[in-house]
């Protein structure tokens, strides 16, 4: 009986420590789009890592485009007792801060943090938050200057944004605009249901060209954004390589998938023990023009040669 005893103990022992090995990882997403490669770029480099799905790593993955919802799945995430959360666009991180302070959270590609208050320094950023920022202010500016650069013709510029997004980077958009003599419109779109009437209302102006200003419900929306500018043989630039890859005309920016691969690193680190706020904020050190030359010559449009011959990625 006492052998029984002692084997039994060993038994709920092993199992205990087993169950205290397998890493919890919650996954907020705010990206609905069959586009999103979010969760799949983020689980396929923490395998290369070490976290094996279903042996000692476990994913509550949840995603919503309504911040009513996501608020309610990082509550959920809570509960379950996640050892970190990790998230991407305003959104997302809004909403995992909202639901927990102690839990680590890692922003896996968001704009400025510091402007939006998700933490008040990128080098030591303290509490629990970490992760990327993608810079958006500085490279909306960038992308008004290659707009310009590629489409001389273009005498109005439209920048869609998203109106619960950012403001720093439309502010940016507009100063680049006026740098350049450039009339800029700003257009706002508070869902997806009005995607189709403010591009519409773009395209009726001679001469416009869009600005895609970074923003989650756009990424979620990107395929749709993308045939509703062609439709309207409306030249654009879009915030990152995703969108011309379905189509769009040109963008410029970070590599996105990067970002996400980067974002499991800092799951690592803090699964091995490294409080978040004592990880600095990362930020994208290589940025890619991408152009689409099918779409151009779909559009009618003749892109400089200056600008194609900087592109880094040209589809033909």
């Amino acid at each position: 009986m006492r052998l029984l005893r002692v084997l039994a103990l060993l038994f709920l022992s092993a199992s205990a420590s087993a169950h205290a090995q397998v890493a919890r990882i919650g996954v907020l997403s705010p990206f609905i789009g069959p586009d999103s490669d979010f969760f799949e770029v983020l689980r396929g480099r923490l395998q290369e890592l070490g976290y094996v799905e279903g042996r000692n790593a476990a994913y509550i993955y949840r995603t919503a485009e309504e911040y009513d919802r996501l608020a309610e799945h990082a509550a959920e995430m809570v509960r379950l007792n996640v050892q970190v959360i990790v998230t991407a666009g305003a959104p997302g991180v809004r909403a995992a801060k909202g639901a927990t302070n102690t839990i680590p959270i890692v922003i896996a590609n968001v704009g400025d943090v510091l402007a939006q208050g998700f933490v008040s320094n990128l080098a030591r950023p303290g509490g629990n938050i970490t992760g990327l920022t993608s810079l958006n202010t500085e490279l909306s500016a960038k992308r008004v200057d290659v707009l310009v650069e590629a489409l001389p013709a273009a005498t109005h510029l439209v920048a869609l944004r998203e109106a619960v997004g950012d403001s720093s980077p439309v502010r940016a958009t507009e100063a680049a605009a006026r740098a350049k003599g450039v009339r800029v419109e700003v257009m706002a779109v508070r869902d997806a249901d009005e995607l189709g009437s403010a591009i519409s209302a773009a395209a009726r102006t001679r001469g416009t060209a869009l600005v895609v200003i970074p923003g989650s419900m756009f990424a979620s929306q990107l395929r749709r954004v993308v045939d509703l500018a062609a439709s309207h043989r409306l030249p654009a630039i879009y915030p990152d390589s995703r969108y011309v890859r379905a189509g769009g005309l040109m963008s410029y920016g970070p590599n996105v998938q990067e970002l996400y691969r980067q974002a499991a690193g800092y799951v690592d680190r803090i699964l091995k023990g490294a409080p978040a706020g004592s990880l600095s904020i990362g930020q994208p050190t290589s940025f890619e023009l991408a152009i689409n030359q099918r779409t151009a010559e779909a559009l009618g449009v003749a892109l400089t040669p200056e600008v194609l011959l900087r592109a880094d990625v040209v589809l033909r």
